[in-house]
C-alpha cells in the first residue's frame, strides 16, 4: 500500500505507486491522486486509463492548460495555489467535464463509522450505500461500503465503463469501511463494487445497502434518493398502535404480489404496484380483512424462492415498480384503513456470486464454518448475527421498512432455524454454543434486541414470529425472559387441524383430540392461526383439495374448517386463493384461478369468508380475549362419537357467542347444548346456508332457550346441527 503522505517522491516511489494503479491494487488512492504539495508547488494527479487527453480547469470551467501524461493513464498538472478545480477528459467517445473525486475530503462522519462498528447505526439505509450528496455546491453520489478484508474497493458502472481502475475508494482503516464521493452522478445510476480480496479479484458485488436495484435477471444496484414520496397517511399512523393492539381484530390476507392476479391472462405479466393498489385494496376491503401480508418484497435474484432468498435487505424488488411506487401502494392501503405486514428474512441468504457471500473474499456476513454458516435445507448462507456489524446491519434493515416505508409489521421468517444450532442437522454436523448447548445465543440476543428496539423506536408496529417449536415465551416480554415478539404463528394448531380435517368423517371420532389439543396451550402465547402459502405448495394440495369426500363434502368441509378457524381463539391469516376454493396448488408462475367464481360453490366459500370477517370484526367476543382463557369456555369437547364441539367466546363486557361445529355429514336434529344465559339466541352464521351453496340444513333465526340444565349450565338450546357445518349464535345481540 502506498504511503498516506504525498511529499517529495523519488523515482522509485513514483514507479511503485503508478504500478499499483496500473494493476488496480492501490489501496490508498487519495495519498497519491488529487492535489498535493510537492517542492512548494501544487501538483494535481489524475488517473484516467484510456483517456486521450485531460485538461485542468478552474472552478468556473476556464482552461488552465493540458495535463501531461507521465505514463499511460496518469496525467499531471500544476496549480498556482490550492483552489477548486475541474477536469476536462477527452475520451474516444466524447468529452467529459467533472470535478475530481480525489479533491474531496472524507464525507463519512466519525460518528457514523463508530455507530456502525458497534452495531448501533439505526439509519444505515440513509448513510451507507449510494446516497445522493452535495459537497461545497457540487452534486454527486457518496458511496459507502463495508469490506474490512479487501485490498482495494472500486465503484464501477456505466459512468466509468465498469473499469475498476477508475474509481478506487478511500478506506477508513479502523472500521473497514470504504467511501468515495463521485461528482455529477445522480439517482438512476447503475453500479456495483469491484473488490480486490486477499486472494485476488472477486465477482462484481451488488451494494448490500442499495435502496434500489435493477429488475432481475439483471443484478446491479441503482442509486436512489431514499423514499422520495409525500405521505398522507398521518391519520392511520397516529392510531396504528391502537388498531393493532391485542384486543383488536387481526385478519391477515397473505399475498404473493406477482401471482395474485396478472395484467392479462395471455401475457402472464404480474400487476405492478399501481395496479395492485387499484385492484387488491378494494378486494381486501370488500372481503373484510384488516391487513395484507406480502411475501418478501426485498429484492431477490430467484423468483422461484418467492422472495425468501433475498439479497437486498433495503431495496424493494424492481419486479413491480420503483421504491416510490411501493411507498404509494402502502400509502393507499393506509388511506383505505388496511395495514401492511412484510415477510422479512434474517435467517439466511443465497450464495449468488453478486451477493453477500464471501463479500470481501472472507466470510463477512456469514459464519465461516459450514456447520454454522451453511443451511442444509435451503442451500443458503446463515447470517453471523454474533458479529456486531452484521447484527446492526439486520437491525437497521428491519427499522428501514418500518420507518421509511411506514410498514405496520414484520413477520420474521424461519425463527426456529435461528434459535437452534442443530436445526435440521445430523449429529456431529453442528457446533455447540459456548456453554455446550444447542441454542444459538447470538441469534437469540439479536431477536430480543430487535423486538426491544422496534417497541421503543417504532411503537405500534408488529413483529411476528414464524416459529414451529415449543420454545417458551416467544411472544412474552424480554423483561420476563421471552423473545418479545408481538405474536407467534401457531404451527402446531395448523398441522393438527389440517390433519384432522383431512380424515374421512367416519374416522374423525378416533382423532377427536387433534381439534381439542390446541386449546390446551392456546393462551400460552399471542397466537396467530396461519393457513399460509407453505400449506398449498410442494405436493401438499390446495386447501380445498385436502378435504375428503365427494365434491359436496369437500366444499362443506372447507366451509366448516374456515368457520372453525375464525371462531377459534387466535388472530387469523389466510393465503390468497383459499378464500375462493382454489382446486390447484398455488404456483408463483400463474395468477389465481379467478374464473372459479363463475361457479356457485366457489362464490359460496368467498361469501362465507367475507361474512366470517364481518362477524369477527363486529363482535368483540371473537377477538378481544384471543390470548386469554377468560375469553373461552368449553361446553362440549368430549362428544367424539358424534364429532361435535361447542364452546363459548366472551368479550370484555361479558357478551358471549355460542359456537358449535359438527364434523360429520349427518344432520343432528334437536342436539341439546347447555348455555349460561336464558332468553333468545339468534343464529348469526350457518356455514351450510344456501347463500354459501350449502344444503340449507340446520338452525336459523331466533331460538328460545329452555329451562333445562345441560353441560353444567342452567338452561339449554335444542339445535339442529347442519352436516359438516358450523353454527355461531349470539344472545342479546
Amino acid at each position: 500500500m502506498a504511503d498516506r503522505i504525498s511529499g517529495n517522491e523519488g523515482a522509485g516511489s513514483l514507479h511503485v505507486q503508478v504500478q499499483a494503479l496500473v494493476r488496480a491494487e492501490h489501496g490508498d488512492p487519495f495519498a497519491f491522486l488529487g492535489a498535493h504539495e510537492q517542492d512548494g508547488r501544487i501538483i494535481v494527479r489524475s488517473w484516467q486509463p484510456g483517456a486521450l487527453e485531460v485538461e485542468l480547469l478552474d472552478a468556473q470551467g476556464g482552461s488552465l492548460g493540458p495535463m501531461q501524461e507521465q505514463v499511460p493513464g496518469l496525467f499531471t498538472g500544476q496549480l498556482e495555489a490550492r483552489q477548486p478545480y475541474r477536469l476536462r477528459i477527452h475520451w474516444a467517445g466524447g468529452i467529459q467535464e467533472t470535478e475530481d473525486p480525489y479533491a474531496f475530503a472524507p464525507q463519512l462522519g466519525e460518528l457514523d463509522i463508530h455507530l456502525f462498528a458497534e452495531g448501533n447505526h439505526r439509519r444505515l439505509g440513509l448513510c451507507f450505500g449510494a446516497q445522493p450528496w452535495q459537497v461545497e455546491g457540487v452534486a454527486g453520489v457518496r458511496f459507502v461500503v463495508w469490506a474490512p478484508n479487501a485490498r482495494r474497493v472500486s465503484v464501477v458502472g456505466n459512468f466509468n465503463n465498469w473499469d475498476g481502475r477508475r474509481h478506487p475508494m478511500r478506506l477508513h482503516p479502523g472500521a473497514g469501511v470504504w467511501e468515495l464521493f463521485i461528482p455529477r452522478l445522480g439517482p438512476g445510476e447503475v453500479y456495483k463494487y469491484e473488490i480486490l480480496g486477499q486472494q485476488g479479484l472477486l465477482p462484481l458485488k451488488a451494494d448490500p445497502v442499495a435502496l434500489a436495484t435493477e429488475k432481475p435477471p439483471s443484478t446491479a444496484s441503482v442509486v436512489a434518493a431514499g423514499v422520495d414520496f409525500h405521505w398522507d397517511d398521518q391519520q392511520w399512523m397516529a392510531q396504528r398502535g391502537q388498531a393493532q393492539s391485542r384486543d383488536r381484530p387481526l385478519s391477515i390476507y397473505e399475498v404473493h404480489a406477482g401471482s395474485w392476479r396478472h395484467a392479462s391472462e395471455a401475457d402472464g405479466e404480474p400487476l405492478n404496484w399501481a395496479q395492485l393498489g387499484e385492484q387488491l385494496i378494494p378486494y381486501v376491503l370488500d372481503m373484510g380483512f384488516t391487513h395484507i401480508e406480502l411475501l418478501p418484497v426485498m429484492e431477490h435474484p430467484f423468483g422461484g424462492s418467492w422472495g425468501y432468498q433475498p439479497l437486498s435487505q433495503f431495496a424493494p424488488t424492481a419486479r413491480y415498480g420503483t421504491p416510490e411506487d411501493f411507498a404509494r401502494f402502502i400509502n393507499a392501503c393506509h388511506q383505505a384503513g388496511i395495514g401492511v405486514i412484510l415477510d422479512w428474512v434474517p435467517a439466511h441468504f443465497p450464495g449468488d456470486a453478486h451477493g453477500l457471500g464471501l463479500f470481501d473474499g472472507t466470510a463477512l456476513y456469514e459464519y465461516a464454518h459450514p456447520f454454522e454458516g451453511w443451511h442444509p435445507d435451503w442451500d443458503t448462507h446463515i447470517y453471523n448475527l454474533g458479529r456486531t456489524e452484521v447484527h446492526g446491519f439486520m437491525l437497521a434493515s428491519a427499522l428501514h421498512w418500518l420507518r421509511e416505508y411506514h410498514v405496520d409489521g414484520l413477520r420474521v421468517d424461519a425463527v426456529a432455524s435461528m434459535l437452534y444450532r442443530d436445526y435440521s442437522r445430523k449429529s456431529g454436523e453442528w457446533i455447540p454454543n459456548r456453554h455446550g448447548g444447542r441454542e444459538n445465543l447470538e441469534a437469540i440476543d439479536f431477536l430480543r434486541h430487535l423486538n426491544d428496539v422496534v417497541a421503543t423506536e417504532v411503537p405500534g408496529a408488529l413483529v411476528i414470529a414464524e416459529e414451529s417449536t415449543a420454545w417458551p415465551g416467544v411472544s412474552q416480554p424480554t423483561q420476563q425472559g421471552g423473545l418479545g415478539f408481538s405474536g407467534k404463528w401457531n404451527m402446531g394448531w395448523m398441522h393438527d387441524t389440517l390433519s384432522y380435517i383431512s380424515e374421512d368423517p367416519l374416522h374423525r371420532r378416533y382423532h377427536h383430540q387433534q381439534i381439542a389439543f390446541g386449546l390446551l396451550y392456546a393462551f400460552t402465547e399471542h397466537f396467530i392461526l396461519p393457513i399460509s402459502h407453505d400449506e398449498v405448495v410442494h405436493g401438499k394440495g390446495s386447501l380445498l383439495a385436502k378435504m375428503p369426500g365427494d365434491r359436496w363434502q369437500q366444499f362443506a368441509n372447507l366451509r366448516l374448517y374456515l368457520s372453525f378457524m375464525w371462531s377459534h381463539p387466535g388472530k387469523k391469516l389466510l393465503f390468497m386463493g383459499c378464500e375462493i376454493g382454489q382446486w390447484r396448488e398455488w404456483s408463483h408462475d400463474r395468477q389465481l384461478d379467478w374464473y372459479l367464481l363463475n361457479y356457485d360453490e366457489h362464490r359460496g366459500v368467498r361469501d362465507l369468508v367475507r361474512d366470517l370477517n364481518q362477524l369477527y370484526r363486529q363482535y368483540p367476543a371473537l377477538h378481544q380475549r384471543d390470548d386469554s382463557a377468560d375469553g373461552f369456555q368449553w361446553l362440549i369437547g368430549d362428544d367424539s362419537s358424534n364429532s361435535v364441539y361447542a364452546w363459548l367466546r366472551r368479550g370484555e363486557d361479558g357478551a358471549m357467542l355460542l359456537v358449535v361445529h359438527n364434523f360429520t355429514p349427518v344432520v343432528r336434529t334437536g342436539y341439546r347444548i347447555g348455555v349460561p344465559q336464558a332468553g333468545p339466541w339468534r343464529v348469526l352464521l350457518n356455514s351450510d346456508a344456501h347463500q354459501y351453496s350449502g344444503s340449507g340444513a340446520g338452525s336459523y333465526g331466533e331460538l328460545q332457550s329452555e329451562d333445562q340444565q345441560s353441560h353444567g349450565q342452567p338452561c339449554s338450546l335444542a339445535l339442529d346441527l347442519p352436516p359438516l357445518g358450523s353454527l355461531i349464535l349470539g344472545c342479546g345481540v
